[in-house]
C-alpha cells in the first residue's frame, strides 16, 4: 500500500492577524473613552456635593448641545410652557378654553391657524358635568372626541395635584395641553398673602410641572376691576403671576353685552398679538374677525431650503457627518459652523420642512441625523449612517 504523504496547509495568518490587531485596538480605544467618560461623571458628582457647586455651562459647551425642537401646539399662538388666560368673570373664557380644547385634541385648525394634534385635560373646576355636557354640545354638536378628558375636581397644588396631572400623562403619553380653570381653585386655602413672592410661587411650581412633562398648560385667572393702560396691567394679583409664566392671553369686552372681544397675547416664544373675536351668537363660539398685528413672516433660509431640497427630493432621511453633508449640499461652509446652524435652527426645519434634526457622538465622532416628521428614525438612521461607511 502507497503511503500518502501528509502535508499541513499553510494558512496565512497576517492578514487575520492584522485585522484581528485593529478589532483588539478599536476594542481598547473604546475601553478608554469609556473609562474617562465614568471618570468625568464621578467627578462631576462629587462637584455637585460640594456645598460651594454652581452648575455653569460655557459658550462653547452651550453651542455643543443640541436641544429638542419644540413644535408649537397653534402656530404662532400657543407653545409649550405655561401661560395666563385671562379675562373678567362671564367674559367668555371657559368658552375659549373648551373651543381651544376641542381643536387641539382633533387637531382640526382654530381660525387661520394651523394645529398639532394631541390629547388634552381639561380641569373645568366652576362647572358640572352637565352643564359641559350641554356647552359642548350647542358648541360642537354631536362631533365628540376621544382625546379630551374633562376632571371638575382635583386636589390643591401642594395637594397632590402634580402627582394627578403625572398619573394621568403615564396613562396618556401624548397628552399636549393641561388646561386649570381656574388658579383660585388649586391655590392653597386660607393662609396665603398673596404677595409677590406667593404669586410667583405658585405659578412657578406649574410651570415646573409643565416644563418636566412637556406639555402646554394654560390657567384661567381673572382681571381687576381697575382698568389700566396695558392690558396685562390688569392681571388680578400681583405682577408676579406674570413674571413666572412663559406669556399670557386676555380677553377683553368693551361692552359686557358685546359679542365682540379682543385677544391680546403676550410671550416668550411666539409674537406679541392683538386679534379682533366676534362670538357666534347660536353656538357661542368665538369666530375670528381680524388680526390688528400683522405677523413678521421670517424669509426662507438659503441653508435650509438646500437641504430641504436635496436630502429630501428621494429619500425621508439622512445620516453622515457635517463633512458629508457640505460636500452633498455644496456649500461654502465650515462644517462645524453647519452643526451649529443646524442646531440653532432646529425648531425652524421642523416647522417649516417637517425635518427632525439630531446630533450625537459617536466613537468615531460625530453624527448627524435628519429624517422628515412621522417617520420612525431609530435603527434606519444608525443602519443608514453605517452604510455611509462612517461608523
Amino acid at each position: 500500500m502507497e503511503n500518502k504523504k501528509m502535508t499541513t496547509p499553510i494558512v496565512s495568518v497576517s492578514a487575520d492577524t492584522e485585522q484581528s490587531s485593529n478589532v483588539c485596538n478599536d476594542s481598547i480605544t473604546d475601553l478608554e473613552e469609556d473609562i474617562k467618560e465614568i471618570e468625568e461623571m464621578q467627578r462631576e458628582m462629587f462637584r455637585q456635593m460640594q456645598p460651594s457647586y454652581l452648575k455653569t455651562v460655557s459658550m462653547a459647551d452651550l453651542y455643543e448641545t443640541d436641544f429638542e425642537a419644540q413644535s408649537a401646539l397653534i402656530d404662532n399662538l400657543l407653545y409649550r410652557g405655561t401661560y395666563l388666560f385671562v379675562g373678567s368673570p362671564k367674559v367668555g373664557k371657559s368658552f375659549m378654553m373648551a373651543q381651544l380644547a376641542y381643536h387641539i385634541s382633533t387637531g382640526t385648525p382654530l381660525w387661520n391657524y394651523k394645529v398639532k394634534q394631541a390629547t388634552v385635560l381639561y380641569f373645568a373646576l366652576e362647572d358640572d358635568y352637565p352643564r359641559l355636557q350641554r356647552r359642548l354640545f350647542k358648541m360642537f354638536g354631536a362631533d365628540g372626541t376621544e382625546n379630551l378628558y374633562f376632571a371638575t375636581q382635583c386636589k390643591t397644588l401642594d395637594g397632590g395635584l402634580d402627582e394627578q396631572i403625572r398619573g394621568f400623562i403615564r396613562e396618556h403619553p401624548d397628552t399636549g395641553l393641561i388646561i386649570i380653570d381656574t388658579l383660585k381653585r388649586v391655590r392653597e386655602v386660607g393662609g396665603a398673602d398673596y404677595s409677590y413672592a406667593s404669586d410667583y410661587d405658585v405659578v412657578a411650581k406649574l410651570k415646573a410641572l409643565a416644563d418636566s412633562c412637556k406639555v402646554a398648560m394654560l390657567i384661567v385667572h381673572h382681571t381687576r376691576k381697575q382698568q389700566a393702560g396695558d392690558k396685562f396691567d390688569t392681571i388680578s394679583g400681583t405682577n408676579g403671576l406674570l413674571g413666572a409664566a412663559d406669556g399670557a392671553f386676555v380677553l377683553s369686552k368693551e361692552k359686557r353685552t358685546s359679542n365682540n372681544a379682543t385677544l391680546d397675547i403676550i410671550g416668550r416664544d411666539q409674537p406679541d398679538q392683538r386679534i379682533q373675536l366676534v362670538k357666534d351668537p347660536g353656538t357661542l363660539v368665538w369666530d375670528f374677525e381680524k388680526a390688528e398685528t400683522e405677523l413678521w413672516i421670517e424669509p426662507p433660509d438659503p441653508l435650509l431650503e438646500k437641504i430641504s431640497n436635496t436630502l429630501f427630493a428621494e429619500s425621508d432621511s439622512w445620516c453622515g457627518t457635517a463633512s458629508q453633508l457640505c460636500e452633498i449640499i455644496g456649500d461654502d461652509i465650515k462644517p462645524n459652523v453647519l452643526s451649529l446652524k443646524l442646531s440653532i435652527n432646529s425648531n425652524r426645519l421642523l416647522k417649516d420642512y417637517d425635518i427632525h434634526y439630531k446630533a450625537s457622538r459617536t466613537h468615531s465622532g460625530r453624527k448627524l441625523s435628519l429624517w422628515k416628521a412621522g417617520v420612525s428614525m431609530c435603527d434606519d438612521r444608525d443602519k443608514h449612517f453605517e452604510s455611509s461607511g462612517t461608523v
